[in-house]
């Protein structure tokens, strides 16, 4: 789906950036889009007394702010006794997008991780993702938040996909042979 099918003027975004010139840009960003219902937070603790209110539809939270920072304000959401709370997508941005930041994002119970500088169109491929294939929530002794593996539709008929690769999958014993149907002969 293409975002001039979706009509984002009803969805309600909270913004939790200590950066004010990043708030407005995203702002911006939203409004352009036609999303009117906007919250802006300048911490997490600020974002965790207006959440509740607010009920935000989508979060987008950046990663480094003081004195609680985004995996914090995340953590602290996902534990909520407030289900419109702990559920709500969440959208989190870094300046750093090493593998192991965004690998303890995803572990700390975001939906999806956008690296800065942010472009309108990369925040709208998220908005669209977070909107169009929503991942489910599951529930651990260490993890509540969405499911953290990419889901496909599994294989046909209920096929285990490693025994479906199996019996397509060409010999390893002799990588360079022809099957006997290619030959030429």
């Amino acid at each position: 789906m293409n975002a001039s099918a979706i009509d984002f003027s009803e969805l309600g975004v909270m913004i939790v950036d200590d950066n004010h010139h990043m708030r407005s840009l995203l702002a911006s960003i939203l409004q352009a889009l036609g999303i009117k219902r906007l919250q802006e937070a300048a911490d997490g603790e600020t974002a965790l007394k207006a959440i509740g209110a607010f009920g935000p539809d989508i979060l987008i939270t950046d990663w480094h702010m003081e004195p609680m920072d985004g995996t914090m304000l995340v953590k602290a959401i996902r534990q909520s006794a407030v289900d419109s709370v702990r559920y709500v997508p969440i959208i989190m941005l870094s300046g750093h997008s090493e593998k192991d930041k965004v690998r303890a994002a995803r572990d700390c119970g975001v939906n999806e991780f956008l690296a800065k500088p942010v472009t309108a169109k990369s925040l709208l491929a998220r908005l669209l993702t977070v909107i169009e294939t929503p991942r489910s929530f599951i529930k651990t002794e260490q993890y509540f938040g969405p499911d953290r593996r990419r889901q496909d539709i599994g294989p046909p008929d209920g096929q285990d996909d490693r025994r479906a690769e199996a019996s397509t999958a060409p010999s390893r014993a002799a990588p360079d042979a022809v099957p006997e149907e290619a030959s030429a002969g």
